[in-house]
């Protein structure tokens, strides 16, 4: 009987089973055949920058900004964006290091198969799954809001009181079809909207420069204050909170914490860079950059943003609905609502375009590796995108957009977000023990303390996510294990090679 020395050196078996590099890189090098091989390289750097800044410049900076200025943590909202962008920063170079060294589609799905075994990979594409599927749909339903805030639209068809909200379906229906038609097109359109909300940021940070009152600054950090019952009762509470023992309150540092636990779903998007590694012409100098630089350039709008927004109004007067456009008409300059509005409706429309096409490279990668159906990684004959998966998250997000009122799990994207910052930053270290001879065009610095730092403030930043956020998340994690075990621990690739290769 053969043993398990005959297997690849380093190779494990059963759920744990990892998928060598060797076999990644054969996949994204390949150009598409008909078991659903290779995507296109379309990418360059600025392009990646593009979808990176597409991605994160959304519904942060345009609601949630007011949103934890007023109710948590005042002025040092700025902090708190701050905070979140620096934690981001720590997981970018560990998502860089890996999307150069493997750069295949399924971002953090890819590496964790790579790296820490079949099954966790399987949990962090679920969860990707989640996270994509429930940003598109939150900033779908955003930008019907705004689209009938400019044109007074009727809210029975748009907006948050819609009884089927068809802006928010519309949007994505149009979207989708971008998305399936190919990413060369969707690099155009993103690129496109990236121009205008810059250059709104730029225009919010110069002119309402000129407005700020150094009063609104103080004092910078308020002072805590305790919560309602009301507003906190049951599973509302930041799991910290209970954990710790900690009385619930709003302001003081742990305000300013809870709000970084928010504001986080503003960041939430640079990932969406490494989901493109294997339609990158030159992966291994596009992909640092596109992470980085767009993450970089996001973290000093968002920061400028924040600073000059706290300082043309008091905290306690922002506007909740729409923060930036509401500050603008308290200083007189109504006229710039109406600027601002068109582009938070630019800048939604790319955060879900950008979503759409992470959606359908996660579901590539994960039916190209037989974890789903193969017919899942069919790529278009034509347009060379993985457009059934494209089409079937579509619908999807659709559904949601249409039919179900999402705010109450807003923060699903944050835990989502984070929980995947954690895998990728714990394989850096893993990947460098247990294959050292490794390209690394690009290498996290001070390994293996900066990537374990990035673990510990992920999941720190988890624990300030409400109880209820937690639980959702835990019955959509079983809900994955489920179908694992019920179908994809049998019907992997691996799990058919493994078969040929008995273990005795």
């Amino acid at each position: 009987m053969t043993t398990s020395t005959s297997r690849e050196p380093g190779r494990r078996s059963g759920i744990l089973r990892t998928k060598p590099i060797e076999a990644i890189l054969a996949h994204s090098s390949a150009e598409g055949d008909e078991s659903g091989g290779g995507l296109r390289r379309h990418l360059g750097a600025k392009d990646l920058v593009g979808f990176g800044v597409g991605m994160i410049i959304g519904t942060g900076i345009f609601t949630l900004t007011g949103i934890e200025a007023k109710n948590h943590a005042g002025p040092a909202v700025t902090l708190a964006f701050l905070i979140a962008g620096l934690v981001s920063g720590l997981a970018a170079v560990c998502y860089a290091e890996l999307a150069s060294s493997v750069p295949t589609a399924g971002s953090a799905y890819t590496y964790a198969y790579a790296t820490i075994g079949e099954v966790f990979a399987w949990i962090i594409g679920w969860d990707l799954v989640l996270e994509f599927a429930l940003g598109a749909s939150v900033v779908a339903r955003g930008w019907s809001g705004y689209v009938q805030h400019l044109f007074g639209l009727p809210t029975t068809f748009f907006g948050e009181q819609s009884v089927v909200n068809l802006g928010a379906m519309g949007i994505t229906l149009l979207l989708g079809i971008v998305a399936v038609v190919g990413v060369r097109e969707s690099a155009r359109v993103t690129n496109a909207m990236v121009l205008i909300k810059v250059s709104v940021c730029v225009f919010i940070i110069a002119v309402g420069a000129f407005f700020i009152k150094g009063g609104n600054y103080s004092p910078f950090i308020p002072p805590s204050q305790p919560v309602e019952a009301s507003s906190t009762a049951g599973m509302e509470q930041p799991l910290s909170q209970v954990l710790f023992g900690v009385q619930p309150s709003a302001f003081g540092i742990a305000g300013v914490m809870t709000a970084t636990a928010v504001v986080f779903f503003a960041y939430s998007g640079f990932e969406a860079v490494a989901n493109l590694s294997e339609e990158s012409r030159n992966p291994a100098r596009d992909l640092p950059i596109g992470l980085l630089g767009s993450l970089a350039l996001c973290t000093v709008l968002y920061v400028g943003v924040c600073i000059v927004i706290t300082g043309m109004v008091p905290y306690t007067e922002i506007d909740e609905g729409a923060p930036l456009a509401a500050a603008f008409s308290h200083v007189g300059l109504g006229w710039a609502g109406v600027l601002i509005s068109i582009a938070a409706v630019a800048g939604l429309t790319s955060v879900v375009l950008v979503d759409l096409v992470g959606m359908g490279r996660i579901g590539f990668a994960i039916g190209r590796d037989g974890l789903l159906p193969a017919a899942v990684a069919k790529v278009h004959p034509k347009y060379g995108t993985p457009y059934r998966i494209t089409i079937a998250t579509t619908v999807l997000v659709m559904l949601f957009s249409g039919f179900v009122p999402l705010r109450e799990l807003a923060d699903m994207v944050s835990i989502g977000t984070l929980f995947a910052f954690v895998i990728v930053s714990a394989a850096v270290p893993i990947l460098r023990r247990t294959r050292p001879e490794l390209k690394r065009p690009f290498r996290v610095p001070l390994s293996p303390v900066l990537p374990i730092v990035s673990v510990l403030a992920c999941t720190y930043l988890m624990t300030n996510l409400s109880i209820i956020t937690w639980i959702r998340f835990v019955i959509w994690m079983a809900l994955g294990l489920a179908v694992y075990f019920f179908w994809g621990r049998r019907n992997a690739r691996l799990a058919h090679e493994e078969g040929r290769v008995p273990v005795g």
